[in-house]
């Protein structure tokens, strides 16, 4: 036995712990120092990820400012300030599932599963690119790609690939699916200055992408891959050749049946780009200079109806002769809701200045203010529809009226007066009601009249002398066709598509009577209407302006107002240009093009006085100008003596209920007959006196009329 074994083997045994130990030493160095580089890589990370900032989101709110009508159909779009069309989708859910059903399949199958990045995704195209040698399918998921429009770079590198990752994990923690998705609508390029499915489909395909042909939806997934090598409007076949490939590869999944695919195929591509709707230039130019900080202006118009209106004004327009324009303005009489604003025939037309907004433009009104002459007159209850006034030569001071044919119809009833229009008993009554109060009023109710510089309120208003636009026009007949209450009109409503309004705190306004204004509907309803159009359909007065500058048609049924102006922008005189020739055949066009039945006028209001002429009160059977009340001799002039005009009168009752209210009159020939706001509430007894009942607080007009026709009028405060 070597004696040297035993030692030795010791020693070897201590050599080998010694390496050992070393190794151990040296792998825990070693993980030390990874864990160092890794704690320092994740630290480098974190910072370079700190650096990068907020995501920058505000790309995503430059977009295209877009008018939309009331139903959020797009009306008009305005580009960018660099020229691009970036139009918003606000809603995923208003794009064609079958085009979201593609867009997924082929970018992004696990986009509601991922959390921004899919290494599925990932990793089959980097096997892809090892395998093939070249890129099959993008590993980059929809998150991804909205990162990378948000933040656009040149160059295509592991380091951009790594940003986006990180900006895709930071979108998906601030956004929903639903939100991201949007934005990819919103910003994906479709070649040009197109961004956004929606530009691209309007451009492409005439139509907002809610229902789309499988063909043109593949299309659409296929030209954000490359937009400028795919553009339909200068490479065709390109497009045609990667939208073919779309629909191989959804076969191939599934979601697309072969026959289908087939049909697609072989349906052409675009190969011009179509203009963008300009609907409503002038509500929508209006719209963007009020609400400028807004991307998604909402109007109360109606799209269908406005193409329509325009149209129409576009047709007779050329019809009519150069430089003739139209404007035509429809409103909803429940609302006050504007549904159809044309401001000239044709925006682009400068012959016909067309981008002047006519509805906007102060004219000579003719005889359009006529019925609310009238419709004073009833309420102040010294006529009624069925009294007899006269239509003779009269002179008023030095003003002498004279008809439009330069004819006189002689003794006529109050409504035939109004329905031919005629001068004379027009301004007999504005006499009577008084210029002044009568400017009051229509403008109390939102009808500004103009007057010329230094003139005031004068008979000649009712025959024209006065400027009014058609948009003042059209909210004061809404007032009649609401039976005396006026809503201001609106046009502008909620930014936002499919929220609520936020409410209406529009006032009504008050233009007459209800009893005074049916009267007045009534009557209009009456109106001969145009050859070939029915009648008692639409209640309407035509008017044209002094030396034929101006045609107007106004009329109303129980749910829209329509108002028509024909003439030349720049006010010269059109020969021949008659508001019941020009004017009203396109009034009646327009009720018909709305695509609704006339609706029938609000039935009369409780108390209104339906009686012939043989059956009216005596004061009521003739009207008797203002000349005529002046008598002489033992007769004492009318005047009421109580209550006294403008005083205050406490008729409370208790329980809500109200007291009687005595009327004493001196003067005036008997029998007597008292009307309360037009309507009648009975005769004076022999005393001269008679308790009457107030229809309620507020303000009350009281009217005594004798059997001469001579009155007083007086109006108290009931509280």
């Amino acid at each position: 036995m070597d004696g040297r074994g035993e030692p030795g083997h010791d020693v070897g045994r201590g050599r080998d712990s010694a390496e050992v130990g070393g190794r151990w030493r040296f792998v825990k160095r070693a993980m030390l120092g990874a864990a160092l580089i890794a704690i320092l890589a994740t630290i480098a990370f974190a910072t370079w990820v700190h650096s990068l900032g907020p995501i920058p989101l505000e790309k995503a709110s430059t977009v295209s400012t877009t008018v939309l009508d009331r139903n959020g159909k797009l009306l008009r779009a305005y580009a960018m300030a660099d020229g691009r069309w970036r139009l918003p989708v606000t809603e995923s859910s208003s794009i064609d599932p079958g085009y979201l059903n593609i867009l997924l399949g082929y970018e992004d199958k696990r986009f509601y599963a991922h959390l921004g990045v899919d290494p599925w995704a990932l990793g089959r195209a980097a096997f892809q690119l090892i395998t093939r040698g070249e890129i099959i399918s993008g590993g980059s998921t929809i998150t991804m790609q909205v990162a990378r429009l948000l933040e656009p770079r040149r160059e295509r590198s592991i380091h951009a690939k790594i940003r986006q990752a990180v900006r895709a994990l930071q979108l998906e923690r601030q956004m929903s699916k639903e939100q991201i998705l949007d934005l990819y609508l919103t910003l994906a390029p479709f070649g040009g200055n197109l961004e956004g499915v929606r530009a691209a489909s309007i451009a492409y395909f005439g139509k907002e992408p809610k229902r789309l042909s499988l063909a043109e939806a593949a299309l659409l997934v296929a030209l954000p891959q490359s937009p400028e090598r795919r553009r339909l409007d200068r490479y065709p076949g390109n497009a045609r050749v990667a939208r073919d490939r779309v629909l191989e590869r959804m076969v191939g999944e599934g979601r697309v049946s072969a026959a289908d695919a087939m049909q697609a195929r072989a349906v052409g591509v675009p190969k011009l780009r179509k203009p963008m709707p300009i609907l409503a230039p002038h509500s929508a130019d209006q719209a963007t200079s009020l609400r400028k900080d807004m991307p998604i202006i909402r109007t109360s118009l109606d799209a269908g109806i406005q193409q329509s209106l325009e149209a129409l004004a576009r047709d007779r327009a050329i019809a009519l002769g150069n430089n003739v324009s139209i404007g035509i303005l429809a409103v909803d009489n429940d609302s006050g809701d504007i549904i159809a604003h044309v401001g000239s025939a044709d925006y682009f037309d400068d012959r016909r200045a067309g981008q002047v907004d006519m509805t906007r433009a102060v004219r000579s009104p003719g005889s359009t203010l006529k019925p609310f002459i009238y419709g004073l007159a009833f309420e102040d209850g010294f006529i009624h529809p069925d009294s007899l006034i006269d239509d003779r030569p009269a002179r008023f001071g030095a003003y002498a009226p004279e008809n439009f044919d330069m004819t006189f119809q002689g003794t006529v009833p109050v409504r035939k007066a109004l329905q031919l229009s005629l001068n004379v008993p027009t301004i007999a009554l504005l006499e009577r009601v008084g210029a002044s109060r009568f400017t009051s009023r229509l403008k109390q109710a939102g009808g500004s009249l103009v007057l010329p510089a230094g003139e005031a309120p004068g008979l000649a208003m009712g025959l024209g002398g006065v400027g009014v636009t058609l948009h003042d026009l059209v909210q004061l007949y809404t007032g009649v066709a609401r039976l005396g209450s006026v809503k201001p009109l609106r046009e502008l409503m909620q930014a936002q598509v499919g929220k609520d309004s936020g409410g209406d705190d529009r006032e009504t306004l008050r233009l007459m009577e209800p009893v005074a204004a049916w009267q007045v509907g009534n009557v209009l309803l009456g109106t001969p209407p145009p050859e070939n159009a029915a009648h008692n359909r639409i209640a309407f007065k035509t008017g044209t302006s002094y030396g034929y500058r101006d045609a107007w048609s106004v009329g109303f049924d129980g749910k829209t107002t329509i108002g028509i102006w024909v003439g030349r922008p720049d006010g010269a005189p059109v020969p021949g240009l008659v508001g019941r020739v020009a004017a009203a055949p396109i009034l009646f066009d327009a009720f018909a093009r709305t695509g609704k039945l006339p609706a029938p006028l609000p039935r009369a209001p409780k108390g209104t006085l339906m009686a012939s002429n043989a059956k009216l009160p005596l004061p009521l059977r003739r009207f008797r100008p203002a000349g005529d009340l002046i008598r002489t001799g033992s007769e004492q002039a009318l005047h009421i003596q109580f209550p006294l005009n403008g005083s205050r009168i406490d008729a409370s009752g208790g329980e809500g209920q109200f007291s009687s209210v005595p009327v004493k009159v001196a003067g005036g020939v008997m029998p007597m007959t008292v009307l309360i706001n037009g309507m009648v509430a009975g005769e004076l007894d022999s005393r001269r006196q008679r308790l009457v009942e107030p229809p309620g607080p507020g303000f009350v007009r009281l009217t005594v009329m004798d059997a001469m026709g001579a009155a007083d009028t007086v109006v108290v405060r009931i509280q």
